[in-house]
């Protein structure tokens, strides 16, 4: 006969401190031959469960529960206060039974897989994609090339602050790479620009927030019950952000857009009359001119919706120019593209194509080559000269922030407020208001010449 359990003060933190440490269980039946039991370690407790089973010739069945809430948080799933742990041992007690009367299967002998960092990416993805996320694509792209081969295979609960942090500071100090072939890496050269080391702080700093969006949803989802101290103690680099805006002179714009191919040329000067992305030109129709309204719309932003571009009235005859004879449907900019390679009875076969993504990145670079624009600038930065130039006349911040697409003024003051011959003293002489503590005076004073 199985000897009967003898109680053990098992419900409280203070009576389990006065037990002694010991291997063996201490139990607390919980009738019909179960018990819940406590083994007792050196810094903190273990939670079982057993359970007669016949089967076995009279002995027990045991089961882990958890971890007591001795020395940590008790969080209900990994961490149990005896309530918890009394009630996970009573669902398992009547599982038990009902797999031995044949009314549920087995469970299976396979452990579970650690739920990891590249378990929680793939996650986040998938909810990204769902909700309609417009940068998919670039976030995958940083998670396969910088978090996956680092941290992917790490358990998302074994990941520590220092782990971490140390993997975040590599990112920073590891030169930037260029696109290439699968299996290839390549870098690019950084020697002699000042700018660099911000540059890759600031994209440490968006490939940290890439890994805490997907660690944050795991969490949220319970997907993973640790804690996330370990993630949220690791802070982005400071002043990552503050690069200086790069844009073109006046007389770079000239050399830049007589440099270009005829049809990229169209590309070049769609942006610096309007300030788009790249994504939204290569995506406008004829239709999205408006000769009468003088302005260009965009069906489609980056933040999701729909803005119409005002145009100067050299930008209106540069669009009426292009936009003649095509459909409303029909895409805007197009280019030559070679369909068939020549040979020596066929001459090559071009056709007109719309523009791909990333065919404006050879073609840019050589323009500034041949305009001698050093450094050479980006595509993107074509908008930077249209916003820039905007603030240097004094444009306000928000009509510029129409312009743009942003969703408020706060991206714009960050980057082109600074430009603005009026905006700071307008914005202090608006908004600071009047003391009272100075008199006024009909005297003008003698200024002392210099």
């Amino acid at each position: 006969m199985p000897r009967s359990v003898e109680d053990a003060p098992l419900t409280t933190r203070a009576a389990r401190e006065r037990l002694a440490t010991r291997h063996q269980p201490y139990w607390r039946g919980l009738g019909a031959g179960a018990a819940l039991g406590y083994r007792k370690g050196s810094t903190a407790g273990m939670w079982l469960v057993r359970v007669r089973d016949l089967t076995a010739g009279g002995n027990y069945r045991q089961e882990s529960l958890g971890r007591a809430d001795d020395t940590l948080k008790a969080d209900g799933v990994e961490v149990l206060d005896y309530r918890k742990a009394e009630a996970k041992a009573r669902d398992w007690i009547a599982r038990h039974h009902r797999i031995a009367a044949g009314l549920e299967p087995e469970p299976s002998a396979t452990p579970a897989l650690p739920y990891t960092v590249s378990d929680a990416l793939a996650d986040y993805l998938a909810d990204y994609s769902a909700r309609g996320g417009k940068a998919l694509r670039t976030t995958k792209q940083v998670a396969d090339a910088h978090i996956i081969p680092a941290l992917g295979k790490t358990p998302v609960g074994r990941l520590t602050r220092d782990t971490l942090k140390n993997w975040h500071r590599a990112l920073a100090t590891s030169p930037p790479r260029l696109r290439s072939k699968n299996g290839e890496k390549r870098h690019r050269e950084t020697d002699g620009d000042p700018d660099a080391p911000r540059r890759r702080r600031s994209s440490a700093n968006r490939i940290l927030t890439t890994l805490k969006a997907a660690l944050n949803y795991a969490h949220g989802e319970a997907k993973v019950t640790c804690h996330p101290d370990a993630w949220a103690a690791v802070k982005p680099f400071r002043e990552a952000d503050a690069g200086k805006v790069r844009y073109l002179k006046d007389d770079e714009i000239t050399r830049l857009v007589n440099a270009c191919p005829t049809d990229f040329r169209a590309m070049v000067v769609a942006a610096l009359m309007t300030g788009a992305r790249y994504g939204e030109l290569i995506a406008m129709q004829a239709g999205a001119f408006d000769l009468e309204a003088g302005t260009v719309t965009i069906e489609v932003s980056k933040a999701g919706k729909q803005r119409h571009i005002a145009l100067t009235d050299e930008g209106c005859r540069f669009f009426e120019a292009t936009a003649a004879g095509k459909a409303g449907t029909a895409p805007l900019f197009e280019r030559d593209r070679l369909v068939a390679q020549a040979t020596r009875k066929t001459e090559a076969k071009i056709a007109r194509a719309v523009w791909n993504k990333s065919d404006q990145c050879r073609p840019i670079r050589a323009a500034c080559e041949a305009a001698k624009i050093t450094p050479a600038v980006s595509f993107h930065e074509l908008r930077h000269t249209y916003a820039s130039r905007l603030a240097m006349r004094g444009v306000p911040m928000g009509v510029i922030a129409a312009q743009l697409g942003h969703a408020g003024t706060r991206m714009t003051e960050k980057h082109y407020a600074h430009l603005s011959p009026s905006y700071i003293a307008d914005t202090i002489r608006a908004s600071f208001g009047n003391l009272g503590i100075v008199p006024e005076s009909s005297i003008t004073p003698f200024r002392h010449s210099t």
